[in-house]
């Protein structure tokens, strides 16, 4: 058999998962993030019959990036442990404020991945990449305020397994999106258990909708939540403060001067000014 430079040609099956908002987490939720992650797998992989334990694992805390054996069970991991994968986060989030509940993302592709002497290369890890960490994939978590999960499936994956008919599940379950992602631009398929991912607003205006984006810092004015309405600005004489406000005439003798009553936070640059009345 002929091997080129780069060794044997092979497509592997390839999973990738990642936790909203661990970056704007603070160090007791990290840790709690990091101990529940590899639990729910490991449970979920045990309930589709697959061997975690042979898969080849990348992890950085709140994420893990898997290559899986050749001989591994595709449908299996496309609907048994995304189902079960879903079912203990629910699980887990039950009783829990919403502060302290956990939501991922997962991606499931099958492609070229050959083994490098730090990880994998080729163009599946670079689209497993890519897809995890894009906005259409981030938004349907986003939009869908009672999901634990968003999972994408690329494009093979989806039109030669879900589309056949290969699984449970219907095709009109999963919405089609564009993905374009630094350089890489493809489609993906969106499902998000237990709701109509048809329905859902996936053209959030807000380009950062998870404080994790690798387009932001990891953290967010509205720690509490991944999106909101930003801050009042003293500029900005159209927007809504939340309180009375209006103006008052010019003091006699004054010349072309006008006083603005403001009852409120005005934040003007990096200074915030808490005014009362």
């Amino acid at each position: 058999m002929s091997v080129g430079a780069m060794g044997t040609f092979g497509r592997r099956l390839l999973l990738a998962v990642d936790a909203r908002g661990y970056g704007s987490a603070d160090t007791a939720r990290q840790r709690d993030i990091q101990t529940v992650l590899p639990r729910l797998l490991s449970e979920s992989a045990d309930a589709a019959g697959l061997d975690r334990a042979s898969w080849v694992r990348q992890s950085a805390g709140d994420s893990e990036f898997a290559v899986l054996p050749a001989d591994s069970d595709e449908q299996a991991l496309v609907e048994t442990f995304m189902r079960r994968l879903d079912a203990g986060l629910r699980a887990h989030n039950r009783d829990r404020v919403p502060a302290a509940q956990l939501a991922l993302r997962a991606v499931v592709h099958f492609g070229p991945a050959s083994e490098a002497p730090n990880g994998f290369v080729g163009p599946g890890p670079v689209e497993v990449s890519r897809v995890l960490e894009s906005d259409p994939l981030r938004r349907a978590l986003a939009a869908a305020p009672d999901a634990a999960l968003a999972v994408a499936l690329t494009a093979p994956v989806f039109t030669e397994l879900v589309a056949q008919r290969y699984t449970n599940f219907r095709p009109e379950e999963f919405r089609e999106v564009v993905v374009e992602k630094k350089e890489y631009r493809g489609r993906a398929w969106l499902w998000v258990p237990g709701c109509d991912v048809h329905t859902l607003d996936l053209d959030d205006p807000d380009p950062d909708p998870d404080p994790d984006s690798d387009s932001g810092s990891g953290s967010s004015s509205n720690s509490g939540s991944d999106s909101g309405p930003g801050p009042v600005s003293a500029s900005d004489p159209g927007s809504p403060s939340g309180s009375d406000s209006g103006s008052a005439p010019a003091a006699s003798g004054g010349g072309d001067c006008a006083t603005n009553n403001l009852y409120g936070t005005v934040i003007n640059g990096n200074v915030v000014f808490g005014i009362s009345k």
